[in-house]
């Protein structure tokens, strides 16, 4: 049920990030999914790291911490892809 949940955080996480990133970004949803559970697991980090590991109710500054990894993983994703992508399209040509 563990993995169910990373998925699904993973997903709104990578949407979430891509809708506020401007542009268009190029990678595929599968990609942005799991763009969004790194988010995910670097925003719990950062969140442990700052001292913010459990709070009573919803977690919201660490979710905050969870959605900018998110944006900054999507951003740098989505250029490495695109890098790579244009470096597959000209050998083919």
């Amino acid at each position: 049920m563990g993995w169910l949940w990373a998925i699904i955080v993973g997903f709104v996480l990578g949407l979430l990030a891509k809708a506020i990133i401007p542009g268009k970004q190029h990678s595929p949803l599968w990609l942005i999914t799991i763009f969004g559970m790194l988010g995910a697991i670097a925003g719990n980090a950062m969140a442990r790291g700052f001292g913010v590991e459990e709070t009573p109710g919803i977690d919201w500054s660490r979710h905050i911490f969870q959605l900018v990894a998110a944006i900054v993983i999507v951003a740098v994703g989505d250029m490495l892809y695109m890098a790579t992508l244009g470096k597959r399209k000209r050998a083919r040509a």
